[in-house]
């Protein structure tokens, strides 16, 4: 899937595909909501209202509304970071959207047995990523948004209706029309090089200031760790590993990287900000050098 806009015929899967094998719906929909809209205003209230208009019986989930305005990649990564935690056949709606109201589309994403609903601005890019039977949807059959939809409140009018639908049993095929190029965020996977070194990138700078990559246990190993493998950031080295936070060692580096409870390894200080001793910003790289 790549960014590439066209018509609607241009949407369509180039090959067919079989539709995915999923659970039975569940006889209490869950269904979670993840926006920016914070809690001041008439915003969450109002989607938990369409909602439960359309389907009385359905449990809806925060799972935050306090993503910084606007920071789509902030979205996507707390949306990976807690998605596996919910059971199977959960339905997310995920409102970071600051292209409301232009021709950035609303889709559906079907990937990993769970189903999420929102803009296509690359707010799914890691839920695409990491699950390979990711499917997408553009949301074209307005007979399931809500009769009056505002330019400004697609979370109220398109996604709190559209995921209501899905979970009293409306079809994915029947909300719209399969597509293949998705809007998308920089790759989940660090780049491995010719020498053996890696060049990762931070994906989320969370509100403690640590600074988190995309690298796994996978690309960095153990081994790896413990053959002197190194973290670069704004020409400064890290070059600790520890296994928690408060953890006592014998370097007294006050910057250490540290596995983090999403998977990824973060960049951390004790009781201080990294992202500002380092003057880190989410989605610069991260070069990581695998050889003393």
């Amino acid at each position: 899937m790549t960014g590439r806009r066209g018509d609607k015929k241009s949407h369509r899967s180039s090959s067919p595909r079989r539709p995915v094998s999923l659970s039975p719906r569940p006889s209490v929909p869950l269904i979670t909501l993840l926006t920016d809209f914070g809690s001041a205003d008439y915003f969450v209230g109002a989607m938990k209202g369409i909602i439960l208009s359309i389907n009385p019986n359905a449990r809806v989930v925060d799972i935050t509304h306090e993503i910084p305005p606007q920071d789509v990649p902030a979205g996507a990564f707390n949306l990976l970071a807690a998605y596996r935690s919910f059971p199977a056949q959960t339905i997310h709606v995920a409102v970071v959207d600051p292209g409301v109201g232009s021709t950035r589309r609303p889709i559906l994403v079907t990937a990993g047995n769970q189903f999420f609903v929102g803009p296509d601005n690359g707010i799914f890019s890691y839920i695409i990523d990491r699950e390979r039977d990711a499917r997408a949807f553009h949301l074209t059959n307005e007979k399931y948004f809500r009769p009056s939809v505002s330019a400004t409140f697609h979370g109220r009018d398109v996604f709190a209706p559209v995921a209501a639908a899905l979970s009293v049993g409306v079809e994915m095929e029947s909300l719209g029309v399969e597509v293949n190029d998705c809007a998308r965020l920089g790759p989940l996977t660090p780049k491995k090089l010719k020498n053996g070194n890696i060049r990762a990138r931070l994906i989320h700078i969370d509100r403690f200031g640590n600074c988190v990559t995309n690298l796994t246990p996978e690309e960095l190993t153990r081994e790896m760790i413990a053959k002197g493998a190194r973290l670069n950031v704004n020409g400064k080295a890290i070059k600790t590993f520890r296994r928690f936070f408060a953890e006592q060692g014998r370097s007294k580096d006050t910057l250490f990287a540290v596995w983090g409870s999403a998977g990824f390894l973060e960049i951390a200080a004790k009781n201080q900000s990294a992202a500002k001793m380092l003057r880190a910003r989410c989605g610069q790289t991260v070069s990581v050098s695998t050889r003393p």
